[in-house]
């Protein structure tokens, strides 16, 4: 059985799509993106096609595209459109997915279904992004709590930008949660300088393993 995993964050714009178009690359894994907001500029599966070196047929098709930057239950609502949980199933897969959510975890799809929830059906393993900077403690605690009074199972945190190493022991520790590894603000973002600096800031056995 390969591994799947679901890649969340604490925040909008923390760089969960760039870990995702990394993890994506170290596993040769197939990525899916439920529901795209926006598509003026770059989507999400393009920046993990073109920073991911994936190829095309291995980015999955999402099951929703709107076309308003804004959370999913008002750009649906303004497109006449309604997000049916039951169109959010994770594609059966020959190898290792990873599944990018959008926002924090508490963003909503409609009036009353938010992502957490459609996460607490799959079951499936989440990878919880996070800021090292001012605020993260607060925000990813937070955000622990809420996975785990889902019963969501928490694979690990991983932590984006300057490293911060107080900020992320406390995380840790009181979050009781493992660390995976820091993604630093790359200078120059390119397919290349992306993976390699999974390859120096990540374990791929971490990402290897298969929850019975």
């Amino acid at each position: 059985m390969s591994p799947r995993f679901v890649v969340s964050g604490t925040d909008t714009g923390i760089g969960k799509t760039i870990f995702s178009a990394a993890l994506t690359h170290a596993l040769q894994a197939y990525y899916w993106k439920p529901v795209q907001s926006g598509l003026d500029e770059e989507t999400d599966s393009e920046v993990v096609a073109r920073l991911g070196g994936a190829y095309r047929a291995s980015i999955l098709p999402e099951a929703y595209r709107l076309k308003m930057p804004a959370s999913p239950h008002l750009s649906a609502r303004l497109e006449n459109v309604t997000i049916d949980p039951e169109r959010l199933i994770p594609p059966e897969t020959d190898g290792p997915l990873v599944i990018e959510g959008a926002g924090g975890l508490l963003v909503p799809l409609t009036d009353k279904l938010l992502f957490a929830d459609i996460f607490a059906r799959w079951r499936i393993p989440l990878i919880l992004c996070a800021r090292t900077s001012l605020g993260t403690i607060n925000h990813t605690l937070l955000s622990l709590e809420a996975l785990r009074q889902r019963a969501i199972p928490v694979h690990g945190v991983v932590f984006i930008g300057d490293e911060n190493r107080e900020n992320q022991r406390i995380i840790a520790d009181i979050g009781g949660v493992r660390s995976l590894g820091r993604m630093p603000h790359l200078p120059e973002m390119s397919a290349k300088t992306l993976h390699q600096t999974f390859a120096q800031q990540f374990d791929r056995a971490d990402f290897l393993e298969v929850p019975a």
